[in-house]
């Protein structure tokens, strides 16, 4: 069962979460250039603070709680400290570029939590060999909607149909690491559906996806729990496909991004 991840600062969404199986807690702290980075994008910006990490977590029971912290930086280790005083049992981080940030947050945290990096610059890609044996990392997550920016792709799973993600996945399986990447929407919905990404979790040996705003949105009798469910349905039915079928559908889905993405704008930056 993958870890559905809900990124939230709301107690009463994290106590529905938290009654679910396979549920993961994030509380978003990142800040640190974030707002540069995504101008003039249809993106989120956390407004995520520090006690929300400490409200969320008295609400949870089963449910692990990680929190994403701010890119390395002078006060990294006051923000580790801080963020692990209010209860957070993960932490990831964003934005980095190269093995000695990843090595210097890992000596931060000192075997206090398990870490997360959150994979979404093409230098952190090219380097992946180099930082993947890391002490104390525990899981690789690819962060798919600025990767593809640093790659200079057009569309957020360009990445994965040009095998970026199956690299990373292999490297993770080769160091015993947890592996996830990207968001996924409701199983029908989306330019890439729902339900093809979950298939592609599935084939890579996917630990984690984070549910995507439209995923949980309210909508008449549909609860939560409901999409929840059926997500977990279509996840075990898409578990029990021949290989063929995985490999059919494989080729599917790359041709399916690959006309989305030719429909699309050229990108505008490149392997930042």
């Amino acid at each position: 069962m993958m870890d559905l991840i809900q990124i939230t600062n709301d107690p009463a969404l994290a106590r529905q979460c938290d009654a679910l199986p396979g549920m993961r807690l994030m509380v978003d702290l990142e800040r640190l250039g974030k707002a540069e980075r995504q101008a003039g994008r249809n993106t989120f910006i956390s407004t995520h603070q520090l006690e929300d990490v400490g409200h969320i977590k008295a609400v949870l029971k089963n449910s692990v709680l990680m929190a994403r912290v701010n890119p390395v930086n002078n006060a990294t280790k006051n923000e580790v400290d801080a963020v692990l005083a209010q209860g957070a049992n993960r932490l990831m981080l964003p934005m980095f570029h190269t093995a000695a940030e990843v090595r210097g947050f890992a000596a931060i945290v000192a075997g206090r939590a398990p870490v997360t990096v959150l994979l979404e610059t093409a230098q952190a890609l090219d380097t992946l060999e180099a930082w993947a044996d890391t002490p104390g990392l525990d899981e690789i997550f690819v962060g798919l909607n600025d990767l593809h920016l640093s790659l200079g792709c057009r569309f957020m799973f360009e990445p994965l149909a040009q095998g970026a993600v199956d690299r990373v996945a292999a490297v993770a399986r080769q160091h015993g690491l947890r592996f996830g990447f990207g968001g996924i929407a409701r199983l029908d919905e989306g330019l890439l559906p729902g339900r093809d990404v979950l298939g592609e979790h599935l084939r890579l040996g996917s630990g984690a996806v984070i549910l995507s705003r439209t995923f949980h949105r309210s909508e008449g009798s549909i609860s939560l729990a409901d999409e929840v469910a059926a997500l977990r349905k279509a996840e075990h039915l898409l578990a029990q496909r021949s290989a063929a079928r995985v490999e059919a559908d494989r080729l599917r889905v790359i041709d399916t991004i690959a006309s989305i993405a030719a429909a699309m704008p050229a990108a505008a930056g490149a392997r930042a």
